[in-house]
């Protein structure tokens, strides 16, 4: 049998159909060939059960999870953030403050209105991700709101208008930060960076010991960022390790910037 014939099950608590297991171009390094195969859980996760598998290295994307598992490559590395050991350098505690002056911060569930799918659709052309033409409010919903885990957004306002939304999902040890994006006109805020900082706030406010990253890819300029937060922790060969500023040859040159 072909070995990326699908569906197939994946025995587990719970059990797991394989949907999708193809090579296909790499979204990352486009003279790579990817293979990431796309599971779905046979029921909603609990948050021990999404727990372990963030352990593990998986992400989520809409009702799916997924791990790279591709032939020739291993650039796709889970990175986390260590919420007891992490310290803000001075350009996050900057940009801490001024998002504490000029934005709110909510949270709520998961939704898809026509404001979301219009600052999605801003934000991915505005980084040149926009490859396949806008979205559509039902392509947003299938990858931003449908989900197999304790899912829900953090929204920013800047006085009533609402101008970023961070999709977040939750373990009974970390939060998972799924996307990110904004309003392009308010970059000067850096919201990516404000993000990714509130997000830490919620994990101490709620006791949590880890903010995951998602995955850090070397040699992909859109997800350099993640190196800069320091220190962190990157799973390699089936163990968390931690990467600090002073071991250089670990560690892009990045200035954390948006």
């Amino acid at each position: 049998m072909d070995s990326v014939s699908v569906p197939r099950i994946i025995p587990g608590h719970p059990a797991e159909v394989v949907v999708y297991d193809q090579p296909s171009r790499c979204p990352y390094l486009p003279d790579q060939v990817a293979r990431m195969p796309m599971r779905l859980p046979t029921r909603s996760l609990r948050r021990s059960e999404f727990n372990a598998r963030l352990e593990r290295g998986d992400r989520r994307q809409g009702l799916f999870l997924y791990r790279p598992n591709c032939p020739t490559c291993s650039a796709c590395i889970p990175i986390r953030l260590n919420v007891d050991e992490y310290e803000l350098n001075r350009t996050q505690q900057r940009v801490l403050r001024r998002g504490d002056q000029l934005l709110r911060v909510e949270l709520g569930p998961l939704m898809a209105d026509a404001r979301r799918v219009e600052l999605y659709n801003r934000h991915k052309s505005q980084r040149g991700l926009e490859t396949h033409g806008p979205s559509t409010e039902d392509d947003y919903r299938e990858f931003l709101v449908h989900t197999c885990c304790e899912s829900f957004e953090i929204r920013y306002f800047h006085e009533d208008l609402l101008v970023g939304v961070a999709v977040t999902d939750r373990g009974t040890d970390g939060l998972s930060a799924v996307y990110t994006f904004f309003d392009p006109e308010y970059s000067r805020l850096s919201p990516g960076v404000f993000s990714i900082l509130t997000q830490l706030s919620l994990c101490r406010h709620w006791g949590l010991d880890f903010l995951y990253l998602g995955l850090y890819v070397e040699g992909c300029g859109a997800m350099r960022y993640k190196a800069a937060y320091l220190p962190h922790e990157r799973l390699q060969n089936g163990r968390w390790t931690r990467v600090e500023r002073s071991n250089p040859a670990q560690v892009d040159s990045v200035d954390g910037s948006e």
